[in-house]
């Protein structure tokens, strides 16, 4: 098994909290993280139609099988129990009594805000990192490899190709979390919407666009978008707009979670095709910011990622909050870096004077240089860059 970079931080959460909730995509290896965590803790899924029927008819005859705590999986398919659970706990006193996990964090996140609030410890488990896949041996020589791959666990534990696992995964997440959120007639426009929104990763989002390109409304657009966020799809990088100019850009940027998924999506058949398809810079810049959210959410941290850009398009793809500093980095797929590259970079810190951080520039390369006022780092190190790490 990989040891998952969440580990440590569940176990410390589970000394201060009665709950722990481990939340994230399907297959991104929540319940095989906690159970590796909690070998004995009786494990529950509520997947199952017989646990689930039992815990929604009798919900304090279901827990009272479990006196010492259990792992229940895919929690928020009982929204009721949580009432149930928070009046054992308190009764109990015990921390990291129960472990929960749950594939769609709005459904779970109401359940723990209405019932459990000041109760639970929470990690979202994303798919493998690259420093957890380089540890393991896993990781690909290429960016290219590992852009094209993707990182949830099933591609790494089992002789799978990514064509025989990813049209499961979606139909998967069609059948089962779309129609658990919102009832949607037609999947097929949901899927071209999923396909439409991955030719725009790593851009400014566009609901009009993207509502006019498949035919549905402004508002279903935005209902869609939403979805998409709750299943751990896709992630809206917000704005920094704070002092530096009145004419900035108040839009999110639409990035998804896993850029194996994105290859799929737009066709992408192998990762010689990925090196010359148009959107490689959009896919590659996708894939540093979900490493830079891992890195985050591993630690049981929320997303302190921005990105900044003006009207007339001077722009830094992410900068990285940390209190009274913000720390730029510019993103380039290309392996050689040219004057070029450092432009936003210095236009940004020269508007935020004292308040910029050290820039970094994190290119498709694989060597660290240095550049006067910028570090430049290989597309490997992106997981050190919060840490202040090189490698």
């Amino acid at each position: 098994m990989i040891r998952r970079e969440a580990q440590d931080t569940v176990l410390k959460l589970a000394e201060c909290f009665p709950f722990v909730a481990v939340t994230g995509p399907r297959q991104s290896g929540k319940t095989t993280l906690v159970r590796d965590t909690f070998p004995d803790k009786p494990y529950i899924s509520l997947e199952d139609p017989d646990a689930r029927e039992f815990a929604d008819s009798d919900p304090r005859g279901f827990l009272a099988r479990y006196t010492d705590g259990a792992i229940l999986d895919e929690v928020q398919r009982c929204p009721q129990l949580f009432s149930y659970l928070q009046t054992r706990s308190d009764l109990d006193g015990r921390q990291g009594l129960y472990i929960l996990t749950g594939s769609q964090q709005f459904g779970l996140l109401s359940g723990i805000t209405q019932s459990l609030a000041g109760r639970v410890g929470m990690v979202q488990l994303l798919p493998f990192s690259a420093g957890e896949l380089k540890l393991a041996g896993l990781l690909g020589a290429s960016n290219d490899a590992v852009l094209f791959r993707g990182m949830y666990p099933p591609l790494y534990d089992r002789p799978l190709t990514t064509e025989q696992w990813f049209p499961g995964y979606v139909a998967t997440f069609l059948e089962r979390d779309v129609r658990q959120m919102v009832n949607i007639r037609d999947l097929s426009a949901f899927q071209r919407f999923l396909r439409l929104c991955a030719g725009r990763t790593g851009q400014l989002l566009n609901l009009s666009s993207l509502s006019n390109d498949c035919g549905i409304t402004h508002n279903t657009a935005k209902s869609w978008i939403s979805i998409l966020e709750a299943g751990y799809i896709v992630h809206l990088l917000q704005p920094h707009y704070k002092n530096f100019n009145k004419r900035l850009v108040k839009t999110p940027k639409l990035f998804f979670y896993d850029t194996g998924l994105v290859a799929w999506l737009l066709g992408i058949q192998n990762e010689s095709q990925l090196a010359l398809h148009p959107q490689r810079g959009a896919v590659f810049e996708t894939w540093v910011v979900a490493e830079l959210l891992k890195t985050r959410f591993n630690s049981g941290l929320p997303s302190n990622l921005y990105f900044w850009r003006d009207n007339t398009g001077n722009e830094v793809d992410v900068l990285i909050d940390k209190g009274l500093i913000l720390e730029p980095v510019e993103i380039k797929s290309g392996q050689t870096v040219t004057a070029d590259s450092f432009a936003g970079l210095r236009k940004f810190s020269t508007l935020a004077g004292k308040t910029a951080g050290r820039a970094k520039l994190l290119y498709g390369g694989n060597e660290r240089q240095e550049r006067l006022d910028v570090d430049v780092l290989p597309w490997s190190a992106a997981a050190g860059i919060l840490n202040n790490e090189s490698d």
